[in-house]
Formats: structure tokens, C-alpha cells, sequence
């Protein structure tokens, strides 16, 4: 076996593909609203209306979405992978959650969101994290605290990322690094590939086209993830 321990990073462009669309457009907004209006903890103090609506309406497309070609390859190699597996992806949704699902891992393998999951919500006051599927008022009362509200188990701009230090511990580690749709642009996820090289891995950039990193890794492949994914972890056994 070549490679033993391998990290993978996926990014909306592994979503995209099944109908979830990416949050920033070409105009810089996120679904019609700025970053500052909807996706930062100053945005839920002044207008915790406005910002829950935003994850109702996220919450609700759930429904709505399947699993792709991309995130089941990605479950049927984790599921007969011998090695270390890492998958840390930057997306909100459940897509991968129930590609593996459908198709139990192995047991080394470990599925990291950080940057929240939308399925998800967290008191204000405690911190305490709930599964949760249906709409939040404004200031939706939590079960856990009189003095906390609900809110979207969502990172924004302004906080850190979850998982940090499990993350670094598997970059350290890793042989074999894979950037899976991601833009290159947002850190600290755009500063994997340089942790993985520091560590000797072969680094991976899967695109639909090059990313502003691109030149940082080792090898590219582009193409529409439901296509390039599966063709990729094949070749990989």
C-alpha cells in the first residue's frame, strides 16, 4: 500500500453537483445577502430575525438534496480503505453524513465539519449542541439554559473553526493529501496543503478548474467532481 495515511479536504464543489449552491456568488453575496448581513455573530445581534431566516431556508433545501457520485465514491473508499482516513470538509450539509451512512467506514476513518453542520444548532449561553431539522425563531429559548438562545451550529466569519487540533494532528501525519472542490481562498482550510507538504505528502488539488492554490500541489485534476472523484479514489486501490 503506497499510502497509508491520507487526509481529504472537500469544499462546495463537491455539493454543487447535487443541487446545494455554493453560499459566495461572482458578486460576492451569499444567496442575495452580504457576508456581514447573515454569516457573523454581529449580523445575529442586530438582526437574529434576518440571520435565522437565512438557516431556515438552508435547513429546509436539506430535504430537497441526495448524496452525488462524488460523495459516495468518497463513502465506498473510506468504507474498504485499510489505512488512516480524514475527511474534513468545509461544508454545512449532511451529504457525506449519509453517503457514509449508506456505506459504514472502516474504522479508521473519521468525518470532521469544520465549519458546523446546519443540521445542528448550539445555545448561546452553554455552548450545548442539538440535532435539529426544523425552522428557529429570532429568540428561540433553549432547552438548556434560561439565558441562551438557539442558533445555527454554523461557524461564521469572525469565529474560529472546529476541530483544529484534530485536524493539525492528521495533516501532520498524513502521506497523502486531497483538495476535493474547494476555491483556494478561505483559511485556515486554504493553508492545509502547506501543513501536508511540511509533513511530505503528496498533495492533490480535484477541481471543476485550477484553484488560486493550485500551484501549491503536486498534482491536479479537473473535471466535474461526480466524474473525477470516483475515477480518482479507483485508481488509488
Amino acid at each position: 500500500m503506497r499510502h497509508r495515511n491520507i487526509v481529504i479536504l472537500t469544499g462546495a464543489g463537491v455539493s454543487a453537483e447535487s443541487g446545494v449552491p455554493t453560499f459566495r456568488s461572482d458578486d460576492g453575496l451569499w444567496l442575495g445577502h452580504s457576508v456581514e448581513d447573515v454569516a457573523t455573530p454581529e449580523a445575529f445581534a442586530r438582526d437574529p430575525a434576518l440571520v435565522q431566516d437565512f438557516y431556515n431556508q438552508r435547513r429546509r433545501q436539506m430535504a430537497e438534496v441526495q448524496p452525488n457520485a462524488a460523495h459516495r465514491a468518497t463513502a465506498d473508499f473510506a468504507a474498504r480503505w485499510p489505512g488512516r482516513l480524514t475527511l474534513v470538509t468545509q461544508n454545512v450539509d449532511d451529504l457525506h453524513d449519509r453517503a457514509h451512512a449508506e456505506t459504514p467506514p472502516a474504522a479508521g476513518f473519521q468525518l470532521i465539519h469544520m465549519h458546523g453542520e446546519l443540521l445542528k444548532v448550539q445555545c448561546t449561553a452553554t455552548g450545548r449542541i442539538l440535532d435539529w431539522t426544523q425552522d428557529l425563531d429570532a429568540f428561540h429559548d433553549s432547552p438548556f439554559s434560561p439565558d441562551g438562545w438557539l442558533r445555527p451550529h454554523i461557524v461564521w466569519f469572525g469565529e474560529f473553526p472546529l476541530h483544529m487540533d484534530r485536524i493539525e494532528r492528521a495533516l501532520s501525519a498524513c502521506d497523502l493529501f486531497v483538495s476535493i472542490g474547494t476555491s483556494g481562498e478561505v483559511y485556515p482550510a486554504a493553508g492545509f496543503v502547506r501543513r501536508a507538504r511540511m509533513a511530505g505528502a503528496r498533495t492533490v488539488e480535484i477541481n471543476l478548474e485550477p484553484s488560486l492554490g493550485a500551484t501549491l500541489f503536486d498534482d491536479g485534476v479537473y473535471g466535474p467532481a461526480t466524474q473525477t472523484v470516483p475515477a480518482f479514489l479507483d485508481g488509488l486501490t
